[in-house]
């Protein structure tokens, strides 16, 4: 007897197998540079912006309150933007947000060096804002669907290590626009804004390369253009084959359906993202919060010495988030972030205690130390949860963890000085600390109620997949 005929797709290999079993290549890093780049200037414009608020007070006469307004329409910018750039990113694909969100942020931040009063300052500093809150979503969605399971982890914890760079950068700018040229607080504002939003656009170079997700391409049903991204993917040459991807316009664009449906269908995922990001977002901006009101002020570091402070303190930082991308796809999620965490936790303890001696090498060398389990703590964080969401959610998940820890990082920058003034030092640093807890603590609860721990696991496999992403692709 012989057997029935097969049909020609029937032992194909599917989109998300092909993408996780493809060798490193040229594109792969073409991909994680220019994605990390963008990381890089999010965080040069925010580095920026801490070193450029004291001169634009100054120079529009700014009251301490108005000072701190600026601050907070920034980081309300950020929450709307991480939760309107998540759903556009599902929405309209990942390529097309991530080249908008850049030339949108690049522009109005050099617009904002060229504000002629403070309400002009407002309103671009909110407007940038939006570009930056829908990087978080738009980067980490691509980044976990573009790299192979086996190096997931790896390579999206290097994306979010651009971030220490770029406020090295920052720094290294900032001391030689405030210290070596000497320039007048009257202008250096302008100048540290502008030379922001320019130089940003430069990742446009490498971004322009990118092509679109090809897991977000099939859960759309777009296969064909999946298969285009596939086989520039699996030539490795960088170049895109076949046909190029288009708008589809069909279905309408809704935040609160996506919302919706996380919290139907995902609610312990979308819970442990927005409580992973509210702990870091408080403990991580709270840091800083009591370096620049309770720290610094006791130990009597210059001011100019206090770029040169930052500077170290995020190289530490840089060297805490590669350490922990060593080996975060070898020890896993749960591990590595309950751990860095906690280890975040204790590195606020170290930096109460080094301000207690008076000493600023002590305090630095605490600095160093805190900053590295913070950065490690917090990259470690975005990669666990922005894979445990379904890829046509991915963006929407990552945005409104991001929105709500924004929350967090609101609070932790302007109530933080308020309560260290009121209540002392002590129950300021024990506030901080208790923030990271929090986020080990819901790491264990997900944990303990079986949560799944994506390291070097296809992301098909953490998720209820649909048939579109699980059906082969014609011809293949």
């Amino acid at each position: 007897m012989t057997a029935p005929p097969r049909h020609p797709d029937a032992h194909a290999s599917t989109i998300a197998e092909r993408l996780d079993r493809l060798s490193w290549s040229r594109l792969h890093t073409t991909i994680l540079v220019a994605l990390g780049a963008g990381w890089l200037f999010d965080s040069f414009e925010v580095q920026m912006f801490s070193s450029a608020i004291g001169p634009l007070g100054d120079h529009f006469h700014a009251t301490v309150t108005q000072r701190d307004a600026v601050l907070a329409v920034w980081l309300g910018g950020i929450l709307l933007g991480a939760m309107a750039g998540g759903r556009l990113a599902d929405r309209f694909g990942r390529r097309r947000l991530f080249v908008a969100t850049l030339l949108w942020y690049a522009g109005f931040t050099v617009l904002t060096g060229l504000a002629p009063d403070l309400p002009a300052v407002y309103v671009l500093r909110g407007l940038a804002a939006l570009g930056v809150g829908a990087e978080y979503a738009i980067v980490n969605a691509a980044i976990a669907e573009f790299m192979p399971a086996r190096v997931r982890g790896k390579a999206n914890a290097v994306v979010m290590n651009f971030w220490p760079a770029g406020a090295i950068v920052a720094g290294l700018v900032a001391y030689v626009v405030l210290v070596t040229l000497a320039v007048s607080a009257a202008t250096s504002w302008r100048y540290m804004f502008v030379l922001g939003g320019v130089v940003a656009l430069v990742v446009l170079f490498f971004r322009r390369r990118i092509p679109e997700s090809p897991r977000w391409l099939v859960s759309q049903g777009r296969h064909l253009e999946a298969e285009a991204v596939m086989a520039s993917l699996e030539a490795g040459d960088g170049r895109l084959h076949g046909p190029q991807s288009r708008i589809d316009d069909e279905r309408p664009l809704r935040l609160g359906p996506a919302v919706a449906e996380l919290i139907r269908r995902y609610p312990g995922r979308l819970a442990l993202g927005a409580i992973l990001d509210l702990a870091e977002a408080f403990g991580y901006y709270g840091i800083f919060a009591l370096l620049s009101v309770v720290v610094l002020p006791q130990v009597h570091i210059s001011q100019r010495s206090i770029p040169l402070f930052y500077i170290v303190g995020n190289v530490g930082g840089l060297a805490g988030g590669l350490v922990m991308s060593s080996f975060f796809d070898r020890v896993g999620r749960r591990a590595t972030v309950a751990g860095f965490y906690t280890l975040a936790a204790g590195g606020v303890g170290l930096l109460a205690a080094a301000t207690a001696t008076g000493s600023a090498a002590w305090v630095t060398v605490a600095f160093v130390v805190s900053n590295a389990a913070a950065t490690a703590a917090w990259t470690s964080a975005y990669p666990t949860f922005t894979e445990l969401f379904p890829t046509h959610l991915r963006g929407a998940g990552v945005g409104t963890s991001v929105a709500i820890g924004r929350v967090g990082a609101i609070v932790g920058t302007l109530a933080l000085p308020s309560l260290a003034t009121h209540l002392g030092a002590t129950v300021s640093y024990s506030l901080v600390a208790a923030f990271w807890l929090v986020g080990v603590a819901a790491m264990g609860a997900f944990a303990w109620r079986g949560g799944q721990d994506g390291a070097r696991r296809p992301l098909e496999t953490l998720v209820p997949t649909t048939a579109a992403v699980l059906a082969p692709v014609a011809g293949r």
